[in-house]
């Protein structure tokens, strides 16, 4: 199989959307709750494997955020259709309003493009004119205000009965990129690393602030890691996306980023790490987090242009108590295919399906569980 370009989202699955009030809340809730109980054992456990049928809607991570009631619509259409899809753990509600809270904290505003997810475009060509800026909380924002409003809607329509997680915020050093011009960020990052490391460590504290209210406002609804992670109230640390990894160095990682995982995972049981194409050689940086506790990664082509190798992963994350997520769109042959050659005893493998039919879902499910044994 081969990346498609021309999908709008590899990973998402189409859905029409359904008036809230034919949901049936109380059915999710017994649903989300029975398949916890598949997540216990998995997570007091040193070694074993989940499966989880993604129900990624396109519209609801693109332009479809715009509007919180077609939001939940199409989101409680994929939660209502996921249940026809065998699977160890429940999907969940996501106060998506894109990616650009934290560059809205320093000035920047969204770019609404016909179709796509809002933008934002960098204000500074210095790090010391980002710190100079009047820098409000998240919550006062313009994103992080509708973030909020979504949670109190949500909440409000499913009558707190369905598990939600809180918005994808993104690590510090894939915010900065889109605060100060990139290019410049690294150069200051080698020319006067001080300034660099105070300039992620505000973000750090910016991005906490918020993750803290969100998680008060949310309650015992919260799902765990969230985002694109496989979520569970039995599930624990916070999901950053953290792409830009892959243009710095493992010491510079080391040196500037960890410290500041650490500090956003404390208070949620630690961090669950993800990068999109292949991070291979990242992995002595990420595994140099102190509380690492999941990382997640695409293991087929239809999934990412630049998959990730899945023995390089087996045997780094073996035997380490760390869960590895790993994303793999494709039909039940090309999956099962995948899993032989990621499987190890000793490993915590959550495997994150997409099969196209409730039929081949449980091909795939039942062959998973076969060789993961």
């Amino acid at each position: 199989m081969q990346f498609d370009t021309s999908s709008r989202d590899s990973q998402g699955t189409s859905v029409t959307p359904i008036d809230p009030q034919s949901f049936d809340f109380e059915q999710y809730a017994d649903y989300a709750k029975a398949l916890d109980q598949k997540v216990k054992p998995f997570m007091e456990s040193d070694s074993g494997v989940l499966v989880y049928r993604r129900y990624r809607v396109a519209e609801v991570f693109a332009d479809g955020c715009r509007d919180m009631k077609n939001s939940l619509s199409l989101q409680l259409a994929a939660l209502q259709q996921s249940m026809n899809y065998k699977a160890d753990v429940a999907n969940f509600l996501e106060p998506w309003y894109g990616i650009g809270s934290t560059p809205a904290a320093f000035g920047a505003e969204y770019i609404w493009h016909p179709g796509q997810a809002p933008a934002t475009k960098p204000l500074f060509d210095s790090i010391q004119e980002a710190l100079d800026y009047d820098i409000l909380p998240i919550a006062e924002t313009e994103p992080g205000k509708k973030t909020l409003e979504y949670i109190d809607y949500f909440l409000e329509t499913t009558r707190g009965l369905v598990p939600m997680s809180m918005s994808d915020i993104q690590s510090p050093i894939n915010a900065a990129g889109n605060i100060v011009d990139i290019s410049k960020l690294f150069l200051e990052m080698i020319d006067e690393p001080e300034k660099y490391g105070q300039f992620l460590d505000t973000i750090t504290e910016l991005i906490l602030e918020f993750l803290l209210k969100q998680r008060i406002m949310i309650g015992d609804r919260l799902v765990l890691p969230g985002h694109g992670f496989a979520s569970s109230r039995f599930m624990k640390g916070v999901g950053l996306s953290d792409d830009n990894i892959v243009m710095i160095s493992n010491a510079s990682y080391r040196r500037f980023d960890a410290p500041d995982r650490e500090r956003l995972g404390e208070p949620f049981g630690g961090v669950a790490f993800h990068s999109c194409g292949n991070w291979e050689k990242k992995i002595p940086a990420v595994k140099s987090i102190g509380n690492l506790v999941e990382v997640d990664g695409a293991f087929s082509a239809s999934t990412d242009p630049d998959p990730n190798v899945p023995e390089a992963f087996r045997d780094a994350f073996k035997e380490t108590g760390i869960i590895l997520h790993a994303r793999m769109v494709g039909d039940s042959t090309e999956i099962v295919e995948i899993v032989k050659r990621i499987w190890s005893p000793g490993l915590k493998l959550i495997v994150c399906t997409y099969c196209q039919s409730p039929e081949d879902q449980a091909r795939a499910y039942d062959l998973i569980h076969e060789i993961c044994q």
